[in-house]
């Protein structure tokens, strides 16, 4: 029997306008192309147009859509902005709209900001674990003086697809660890 892929979003945790995590997040898909140890997707939470957690049922088109995308995948890249020192709303939405889905599940954090999304990240790494997803040691950082021009436009320096590299070699290998707890 073929051994199966595993398959890893890269979701994008911001849904305002003029946002970069869309060029933050094609930049990290760029690096996820030349390997072939997974199937790596971007899962934009802006395409679901999810309602406030507690407004809706969780039988609207986008948190099915929502729940079905998050329950697929093995594992996460989150693409993370710090706002006012943590993750955006939008994010913390989805976040709250599953819940089974996320169970033993890996997850990476890439964050940006002032001081790197340092803030963001840190408590992301609170709600993931309540979610009972696990998340990697290696948390790739970019700031907005260095790493994007005009705070708008990223231009990474090379030095980070070192990060990023790590940082996905550790997603692999817990989400591969943890699909065995998801088959019992």
């Amino acid at each position: 029997m073929a051994k199966e892929n595993l398959r890893i979003g890269i979701i994008l945790g911001s849904t305002r306008q003029g946002r970069v995590s869309p060029q933050v997040g094609e930049w990290v898909k760029g690096i996820t192309d030349k390997r072939a140890d997974a199937e790596y997707e971007i899962v934009d939470i802006r395409e679901y147009q999810l309602p406030f957690y507690g407004e809706g049922n969780g039988e609207e088109p986008g948190s099915k859509a929502w729940q079905q995308t998050i329950d697929r995948l093995d594992g996460y890249v989150f693409i993370v902005q710090e706002y006012n020192h943590s993750i955006t709303g939008a994010l913390k939405n989805a976040l709250d709209s599953a819940y089974k889905e996320w169970n033993n599940k890996a997850a990476g954090i890439i964050s940006y900001g002032s001081a790197g999304g340092a803030r963001a990240a840190e408590h992301l790494r609170g709600i993931l674990g309540e979610l009972a997803v696990s998340d990697v040691r290696v948390n790739p950082t970019f700031s907005l003086f260095t790493e994007f021009e005009q705070y708008k436009t990223f231009k990474p320096s090379d030095l980070h697809a070192n990060n990023v590299t790590a940082m996905l070699d550790q997603v692999i290998a817990w989400s591969g660890a943890l699909k065995s707890l998801r088959k019992s």
